[in-house]
């Protein structure tokens, strides 16, 4: 199934532009033909990310945190707020960062879309389910999240910058959309950044052993990063409010993703058991009837392609952070 978009862009304003999903997102609105501004503070987005498009027309960097204003010389009319940090080693390391870019981050991004009277769309996530006890779940759950717990930081954020986007739109009409994205990967990720697909490939590459938490049943959906952008964009498009699930529908377990990659790599690592963190979800799997009816889209990439492609990007361009 493919998505046609039935609009277009002239100027994208991508905060979080230097991250992994952000950066893919700039390189796809570029391609489109849209003149895109990137905004990003690097606290977790890499130069390296967005070191091709920086000779591109019609790219331009700004750096600057979102939560302290954003100032941005030429009106768009497309503001994608996908600023925050969004893995567990960052969201741990950062928490009081990570509440302000989910709060006054997402304020000022709301505020700039108003005035440019633009399009404005929020990188939430699946972690607004928190610890589901509805599978698969749809965009009516309303989640089950401990307000207090470690992940509390960035669960939390999300939350509120959905209701913030909410509000927003109520009160001033502003043209708002909010995509919870589950478990996005491919290439650009950060090998230590805390979440299971770059975490067991660089051990994979490394021949160390694979470090599967508690016993290995607990579930997520994967969705390549190609899939994720084009949901994200088709949503934009359509004009929806959302929310709206974009992830894959296919559940795959923590041990059968390491024996995967293990495979996949031809590497001799082995599994090792560890203790499970606090609060990690039991199951991850998105409802995408949504996405599906409204959108026509669905994911393409099968979990085998996007981790080959996702491994041989790390061979040839390291596993360091």
């Amino acid at each position: 199934m493919t998505t046609a978009l039935s609009r277009s862009w002239e100027h994208a304003v991508v905060t979080g532009g230097a991250g992994f999903v952000g950066s893919h997102l700039c390189a796809a609105l570029l391609d489109a033909g849209a003149a895109v501004t990137c905004v990003d503070d690097f606290c977790t987005g890499r130069p390296e990310n967005i070191s091709p498009l920086l000779e591109r027309p019609g790219f331009t960097l700004v750096q600057a945190n979102v939560a302290e204003g954003l100032r941005i010389k030429r009106r768009p009319d497309l503001v994608l707020h996908f600023a925050s940090p969004a893995s567990p080693a960052d969201y741990l390391r950062l928490p009081l960062h990570t509440m302000e870019t989910g709060s006054l981050g997402t304020r000022n991004a709301l505020e700039l879309a108003q005035s440019s009277r633009a399009r404005f769309v929020l990188a939430s996530t699946s972690e607004v389910y928190g610890d589901p006890q509805q599978n698969p779940q749809d965009e009516r759950y309303w989640g089950n999240v401990n307000p207090v717990g470690p992940r509390s930081v960035y669960d939390e954020a999300k939350r509120f910058g959905e209701a913030l986007t909410t509000a927003h739109a109520d009160s001033h009409g502003t043209d708002t959309c909010i995509v919870r994205l589950f478990n996005t990967y491919g290439p650009r990720m950060r090998g230590h950044d805390g979440r299971a697909v770059p975490t067991f490939v660089r051990q994979a590459l490394a021949g160390e052993p694979l470090t599967v938490t508690g016993d290995g049943r607990q579930t997520r959906s994967l969705c390549y990063v190609d899939d994720t952008v084009r949901g994200i964009l088709a949503a934009a498009a359509h004009g929806m409010r959302g929310p709206v699930n974009i992830g894959n529908p296919t559940e795959i377990t923590m041990l059968d993703l390491a024996r995967l990659v293990v495979e996949l790599a031809g590497s001799p690592s082995e599994i090792r058991f560890i203790e499970r963190p606090v609060d990690d979800p039991a199951v991850r799997c998105p409802d995408i009837t949504l996405a599906r009816d409204k959108l026509g889209w669905e994911p393409q990439v099968r979990a085998e392609e996007g981790l080959r492609r996702t491994i041989a990007w790390f061979r040839e361009d390291g596993t360091d952070d």
